[in-house]
């Protein structure tokens, strides 16, 4: 017991420490609109994965073209770490997210578009946003199941969001917009095969309360990762967002099971 919240302080600390270091930087660089500002919460993220204990293994590869939309599954505030790592990139998020203490900040710090999905207005006031950080070149991650499920299945897609990205480019913001599926499966943890139990334990879901299960989380590793790429797409002005939305939750479906294959995926590159 002694030497969980030992952990727990630890953990605490450097996550406070590093964020402090780092908040004044990227407010700058945000503000004078300088590359780096993508590459900061990639570092962040990165160093929450080495305190976390979570390894990651990453299959396939992201498309070189730009803009960028990819398209996850959700299954917990794990998954923003182990994305983020990956590759410099932005997040499209629900509205209580910028209210969440702690998170919020951090959120904007990554330069979240925050999204009231429930209002079809409040989803076409956040067009400009999206259409602007495309044409920056930011790859943005639309977690498309519009909540996280219990760890063991894809929840069905909503497809307003893309309807968004297809709107900036009927008014012009950028040209045709790459799609790209990313599924993350969490494999292993303490060194062993996952199995339901373990993905549902790791996941947030339904009325489960935000900090007893981070701190559950932190207490649970080492944990593994993967994340995969799925087929490259294009949206233009004219495709069917729903024909594509479907083609996207099936592929992510398949992809899907084949990672949560016991014993599948257990070495990190």
């Amino acid at each position: 017991m002694f030497e969980r919240y030992l952990r727990l302080a630890l953990v605490g600390t450097i996550i406070c420490v590093l964020t402090l270091v780092l908040i004044p930087a990227q407010l700058l660089l945000t503000a004078l609109q300088l590359p780096l500002r993508r590459a900061v919460p990639m570092w962040w993220h990165r160093v929450m994965r080495r305190v976390l204990r979570v390894s990651v293994n990453v299959q396939g590869r992201p498309m070189a073209s730009r803009p960028l939309l990819l398209v996850a599954n959700h299954q917990n505030w794990l998954d923003i770490v182990v994305l983020g790592s990956v590759m410099p990139l932005c997040f499209i998020a629900k509205s209580e997210v910028r209210g969440w203490p702690g998170f919020g900040w951090l959120a904007r710090l990554q330069r979240t578009v925050f999204v009231a999905r429930e209002r079809r207005s409040a989803t076409g006031a956040a067009v400009g946003e999206i259409a602007e950080r495309m044409a920056e070149g930011d790859v943005m991650v639309l977690f498309a199941e519009g909540t996280t499920s219990d760890g063991n299945r894809i929840l069905p897609f909503r497809s307003s969001l893309l309807g968004a990205a297809q709107q900036a480019e009927r008014d012009g913001a950028v040209e045709q917009v790459g799609v790209q599926t990313v599924t993350v499966n969490y494999a292993a943890i303490r060194g062993g095969a996952s199995g339901r139990s373990g993905r549902k334990a790791l996941a947030w879901y339904g009325d489960l309360e935000l900090l007893p299960h981070m701190l559950s989380v932190l207490t649970m590793g080492p944990i593994h990762a993967d994340v995969r790429f799925g087929s490259e797409r294009t949206l233009e002005p004219g495709t069917n967002r729903k024909v594509l939305t479907q083609e996207c939750f099936t592929e992510m479906q398949h992809a899907f099971a084949d990672m949560t294959a016991v014993g599948r995926g257990l070495q990190p590159n």
